[in-house]
Parts: structure tokens; C-alpha cells; sequence
């Protein structure tokens, strides 16, 4: 007997990519568990699927930086006396993405590189051991949003929030609607969409110089790099990652923020229109602003 999920969740996050770099993501989840049927005629109440597999993946994936520890671009170090882990990652060109940040942050991926595949194979083994006995097999099926119109992969940080949003790089895959002068705007679309092509997107106050890091493994030189980094209450987060890789505003990064800048630039782009703007956050969730 088998009992799917579809729709369990979605999974906001970023990984590591050799040729990408930082790459905010979202994926949705659906879950199909085999097993006999218990003494409640059922495989399992649908009630607890959702809610314990729900809270394992926000555990486990949800939120945090997904790092392919086999990779040959990937150092990692963890401090013997703190729960914190510094992580190096090797790209084109002598740059690089390092982090140091509490352990929670990361999940660390045994496989060379971050697919639908090896992320599923992670899941199913951490969360095999909380099923119950007659569940025999839990089979996790990733996919994509569907979008037919212009996209972009993002990665920040919001140290003012008081849950994991907080932690420094966690992402989205997310789309953007823009009507001008009452029409769908598909080359603004496409224009941010290249401008936030696997972005990182900081707060301009939470920039510091290189000598200030905490890191202990450092770069030989910092020159086309940028650097920032934060306390929140989960604890200190660092980040340093290529400056093309990189937008800095002067406000924070929320959905909110985010649309009201996609906004201006628009006005400063086409002064003389009447603009809005609908920024998402993963998927079917975000912002709008408009005149």
C-alpha cells in the first residue's frame, strides 16, 4: 500500500555551485511512504505525515546553505570549541564564497554536487529513522514552480527576524511581474531577471573590510570581493562571496524592500509610466507596490 503527499512544503535554501556560485532555490516537496496498513486501517494519519515530515525537512534542509562536502571546491572547517563552521568554496578565477556561521545554518550534503537526486537520498535518511514501523520505504519527490515568464535565483540573509530567516545564506527561486502602463512588461521582466541572475543581495550597513573577518582560512587577496556580516539572535554570521556575484541596497532584504526597489529603478528606467510590481518569495508568495 502506498500514501502520497503532494504539496507537502516547500523548501527555501541556497547551495553551492561550481559554476553558479550561490544559488538561491525553492523545490517543492512530495512524499510517498509504502507500508502495511496499522491498526487504524491507515499507513498513517495524514494529519501526522504533514506535520512530522513538514517540521524533519524545515529541520533538516529548509532555510540553510546546502554545501556538497564531497566537492573538490569545498573546505570545511568546524571550531573545537564553539558550534560554529567555517566553510570554503573554490570558484573560477581565484574567487571564492566563505562563510563562518553556527552549525544550523548549513546542511552538509555527502555528494560532489547539489541535485534533486542527492538532496532526496539526504532526506530519505535522516527522516527514515522517525517513521514508523509498518512504513517500510519514504520516497521524496522534488520538483520546481512552473514559470513560464522571466525568472531569478536569489540569496540573502534578515538578521532582524526572529526565526531562521535570519541565517545569512538561505534562498529563493522566485518570479517577477511588472505591468506598465497596464501591461505585462516582459522586457523589465527579463531585465531583472538577468540583473538577478543567482544574486546575492546584501544591506549596504552590513558590509565590513576584510581585516575585520573572523575567518581563519583567508583568501590571498580580497580585492573582487565584498564582505559581510552580522549578529542575530541564532548568533554571528559572516559571509564573503565575488562582488559580481553581489547587489547591496540600502535597506534590508525582505520581499517588501525588494519590491519597493524593483519599483524605483523601474521609475528611474521608464520615468513616465505608471508602474507595478509583484516580487515574489519562492513560490506564491510576496510584495506588491505600485503608483
Amino acid at each position: 500500500m502506498q500514501l502520497f503527499v503532494n504539496d507537502l512544503t516547500v523548501m527555501d535554501f541556497s547551495y553551492l555551485c561550481p559554476e553558479r556560485g550561490m544559488v538561491g532555490e525553492s523545490w517543492i516537496v512530495d512524499v510517498l511512504l509504502d507500508g502495511t496498513l496499522n491498526e487504524e486501517s491507515m499507513v498513517q494519519d495524514f494529519g501526522i505525515v504533514k506535520k512530522n515530515l513538514k517540521r524533519l525537512i524545515d529541520s533538516y534542509v529548509d532555510h540553510k546553505l546546502l554545501v556538497p562536502a564531497e566537492c573538490q571546491a569545498t573546505s570545511i572547517r568546524h571550531d573545537d570549541d564553539t558550534d560554529y563552521v567555517e566553510v570554503n568554496f573554490a570558484l573560477a578565477e581565484q574567487k571564492a564564497i566563505q562563510m563562518y556561521c553556527p552549525a544550523d545554518a548549513y546542511a552538509f550534503i555527502y555528494a560532489p554536487t547539489i541535485t534533486m537526486e542527492s538532496v532526496s537520498e539526504y532526506l530519505r535518511e535522516v527522516i527514515a529513522t522517525h517513521l514508523p514501523d509498518n512504513v517500510d520505504n519514504l520516497t521524496i519527490l522534488l520538483r520546481t514552480e512552473v514559470i513560464n515568464t522571466p525568472f531569478y535565483h536569489y540569496t540573502h540573509g534578515l538578521k532582524k527576524h526572529d526565526g531562521n530567516c535570519q541565517r545569512i545564506a538561505h534562498g529563493h527561486r522566485s518570479k517577477v511581474d511588472i505591468i506598465t502602463d497596464g501591461e505585462i512588461d516582459l522586457d523589465s521582466q527579463a531585465y531583472w531577471a538577468d540583473r538577478w541572475c543567482d544574486i546575492y543581495i546584501a544591506s549596504e550597513e552590513d558590509r565590513i573590510s576584510a581585516d575585520q573577518l573572523k575567518l581563519q582560512q583567508k583568501l590571498p587577496s580580497y580585492q573582487a570581493h565584498v564582505c559581510f556580516a552580522y549578529e542575530a539572535t541564532q548568533g554571528y554570521f559572516e559571509i564573503v562571496l565575488p562582488e559580481s556575484q553581489c547587489e547591496v541596497i540600502t535597506t534590508d532584504s525582505t520581499v517588501e524592500c525588494l519590491a519597493q526597489f524593483i519599483y524605483q529603478q523601474q521609475k528611474q528606467r521608464k520615468p513616465d509610466t505608471h508602474c507595478c510590481v509583484l516580487a515574489y518569495e519562492g513560490v506564491g508568495k510576496g510584495a506588491r507596490v505600485s503608483d
